[in-house]
């Protein structure tokens, strides 16, 4: 089976066919570094992670680019987001650029987020931009202005395909400041002519100024990936008006396909509310990971598909937290039991659980990439690993190697939930032996009639997050915190 994606342009779900069938080409909309990444960052990047890591899984190559956006992010109020920060902490804009780089980086690498095959910023690629804005203009798709170069949306018949909206219905003040030398209100800076005391600007046929916010993805995307490419990415906050400008652009600058899978994340809100600044409810990575681990952030983003909304909360993420330990406890179980396991296996028929939960595994993912579904199958194999544990049989290395294989490849290389080691090393053969040591004691205790000290030793275990399941092999445990 190939692996399905609901494709935004298409509004359905259709089968992926890379233009090469061995390289996918994939770009996604970075971060404008003018400020601390935040936890909506790590909900997008990380959901994308998960893609790549993926799709090289499947067995394909990928040239992943993502951006970085250090020049033409444009506010509402016609101010430079980079110049906004630069006047914050009163310093050169570049310095703004390097500081926040760095810290886009720290954090997304703290998060377990596999860094981009290119990284371009838009502040390095201003001739492309220029030559694709001087190409709009010989095409008739743009016209100069005093100096600013601005895209006729009344000229490309397909813009809004990818938002759904028409260009008859677009209210004035989308995302630019309107402004009177516009043809319509709809129209977005390619290139903007600097006032005299604009820091960040350059040389080009129309003025010194700098480019757009939508010019730069397109022709950074293009250069690395080709004229047509197979994924993009993004938040789903900017599918319009910036993806919607990005199709447009490059589409009537090169009259081919731009991207043809368009995949966005939903949005994440902080305690039912949108994050905002005014607001005072923005949560950084830095700050959240001082709480939480990486992993059980990463869990907490998984648990929903990456196209939903997500609601952050100290209530969800402790949830996430107990469901992340459910799946590393058997995990530690293996891996501690591997240091002497021994040759014979009684456990060898375990393979054809492997096998099931493997290609159930895989399913989920081929379809859309639905990681919520693969941790409920990982949590399926949790609960058949602990029944084989807690089993008393014989257990030899190649059940258990299989075991922890299967938990790398999914929980480890895929969804970058469980760890290749675990700092401190595991304590769990001594929390095993106690709770071992416990069931005897409650069994003797049943034996002996004294059911009121075996239900005891029941519900002291459950209090401490161990539940005990009665059946005919015995008496398992699994831990519920």
């Amino acid at each position: 089976m190939s692996i399905q994606v609901y494709n935004v342009l298409s509004r359905q779900k259709e089968a992926f066919t890379p233009l090469n069938p061995e390289l996918v080409t994939m770009y996604v909309c970075g971060p404008t570094v003018y400020d601390v990444p935040h936890i909506g960052h790590a909900k997008t990047y990380v959901s994308f992670d998960v893609i790549v890591r993926y799709l090289r899984f499947r067995g394909y190559r990928v040239r992943y680019v993502q951006n970085i956006t250090d020049v033409g992010h444009i506010l509402d109020t016609g101010e430079d987001r980079i110049l906004k920060g630069a006047r914050r902490e009163r310093i050169e804009p570049m310095e703004v650029v390097e500081r926040y780089t760095r810290a886009y980086f720290d954090a997304m690498d703290a998060l377990g987020v596999t860094r981009p095959d290119i990284s371009p910023r838009a502040s390095a690629h201003i001739p492309e931009q220029i030559e694709m804005i001087k190409q709009l203009i010989a095409d008739g798709y743009a016209y100069e202005v005093d100096g600013s170069v601005y895209f006729s949306v009344e000229k490309f018949p397909g813009y809004g395909k990818l938002s759904g909206r028409h260009v008859e219905e677009l209210e004035e003040g989308a995302r630019i400041a309107v402004r009177d030398e516009k043809r319509h209100p709809a129209d977005f800076a390619l290139w903007k002519k600097a006032e005299p005391e604009h820091i960040l600007r350059w040389p080009s046929p129309w003025s010194w100024g700098y480019p757009g916010w939508h010019i730069e993805c397109s022709a950074m995307s293009t250069k690395y990936l080709g004229e047509t490419f197979d994924i993009h990415g993004g938040g789903v906050d900017n599918i319009f008006p910036h993806n919607e400008c990005e199709i447009a652009q490059a589409e009537a600058a090169t009259g081919k396909p731009f991207a043809r899978y368009w995949l966005l994340t939903g949005s994440l809100t902080l305690n039912g509310v949108k994050m905002s600044k005014s607001l005072g409810n923005v949560l950084n990575v830095a700050e959240a990971l001082k709480k939480y681990s990486a992993q059980t952030i990463r869990y907490f983003i998984l648990s929903s598909h990456y196209s939903n909304p997500i609601d952050f909360s100290d209530a969800a993420v402790e949830a996430a937290a107990k469901g992340l330990e459910r799946v590393l406890t058997p995990v530690r179980a293996v891996r501690d039991r591997l240091r002497a396991a021994p040759a014979s296996d009684d456990g060898a028929d375990f393979a054809a659980v492997l096998a099931a939960h493997r290609a159930a595994l895989i399913e989920a993912l081929d379809e859309d990439f639905n990681a919520p579904a693969a941790l409920g199958i990982l949590n399926q194999l949790t609960t058949d690993v602990n029944t084989l544990l807690n089993s008393g049989q014989s257990i030899g290395r190649s059940t258990l190697e299989a075991i922890d294989q299967l938990y790398r490849d999914f929980g480890g290389q895929v969804l970058g939930i469980i760890p290749d080691t675990f700092t401190p090393e595991s304590n769990f053969e001594l929390v095993d032996g106690l709770v071992r040591l416990l069931i005897e004691l409650r069994k003797e205790a049943r034996a002996a009639k004294d059911f009121k000290r075996s239900d005891q030793i029941r519900d002291q275990l459950a209090a401490l997050g161990v539940m005990l399941e009665d059946g005919r092999g015995g008496t398992i445990y699994r831990l519920t915190k």
